[in-house]
């Protein structure tokens, strides 16, 4: 496999990308070219063209969840119909606001997709390459990752709390383990991995790239880490939605890697 980090909050320096708090990688695996999340605008297609990364040749596009810093790029990207597979958990383009009543979701409906690309809807695991699953739904697995709501979604014509039900991630195997990749985890990263580790038959994660969703030190983050540890994971790439303090405490006790545009990662 090999992955390129097309958007995330961070640019490494001296090498000129766009950065913005956002994700979007392109994976290649085998004969499969997979983009995973469009970023917040359409800058990852800028970032593409810089790297000399051809986006008309992926044939997979997995949205981890349905949140514009994850879907804003989908309006860019499909200004013209592409003749590929767009897999994702069947809620992620229901509207979406955050607690102000602020739109937050995908700028295209399911409708608009369905017009544009093949849409491959599930909220169980899915294999879309060789060695890549798509794990769905996540279940709550451990204790110290309680889903809380962010902002209301709309269900069956209703405002309710979004628990972010959505959120997903995809995994590579390896013959050194799992590799996991995932948006936001908002579903816990911990409750993420473990279900990887159940979905794939295989207890060893080889590594991590995403978003943890950790802000606070707190007991949430004390036990992610110990997680983390306890599982002697080689690469961990904690990036987009991880604050200085909470990296910073993991670094304490972890090898933890940087994350910038542009970065590659070869399993």
């Amino acid at each position: 496999m090999k992955l390129k980090v097309l958007v995330d909050n961070n640019t490494f320096i001296d090498r000129y990308y766009f950065g913005e708090p956002a994700v979007s990688y392109y994976i290649e695996d085998d004969d499969d070219k997979i983009l995973f999340d469009t970023g917040y605008s359409g800058i990852f297609m800028k970032n593409a063209r810089l790297l000399n990364i051809n986006l008309n040749n992926v044939n997979k596009l997995v949205i981890s969840h349905g949140h514009d810093d994850h879907t804003g790029g989908l309006k860019k990207f499909f200004e013209k119909e592409r003749n590929m597979e767009l897999i994702t958990h069947p809620d992620c383009f229901e509207y979406k606001e955050d607690n102000t009543g602020l739109y937050i979701g995908s700028p295209l409906s399911k409708d608009e997709l369905s017009k544009v690309c093949k849409l491959n809807l599930s909220k169980k695991p899915i294999k879309i390459s060789k060695h890549i699953t798509y794990l769905g739904e996540i279940p709550s697995l451990n204790d110290f990752e309680t889903r809380y709501a962010i902002g209301k979604k709309m269900t069956y014509g209703k405002k309710v709390k979004d628990t972010l039900n959505d959120d997903s991630a995809i995994v590579y195997q390896s013959e050194k383990g799992l590799f996991v990749i995932t948006g936001c985890s908002h579903s816990g990263i911990c409750n993420i991995l473990e279900y990887a580790k159940k979905v794939c038959g295989d207890n060893r994660i080889y590594g991590v790239i995403g978003g943890f969703h950790l802000f606070d030190i707190d007991e949430r983050l004390e036990k992610t880490i110990n997680y983390l540890s306890e599982n002697n994971i080689p690469l961990l790439y904690p990036c987009h939605c991880v604050s200085l303090k909470a990296k910073i405490e993991m670094a304490k006790k972890l090898d933890i890697k940087e994350v910038g545009v542009g970065l590659s990662i070869n399993i």
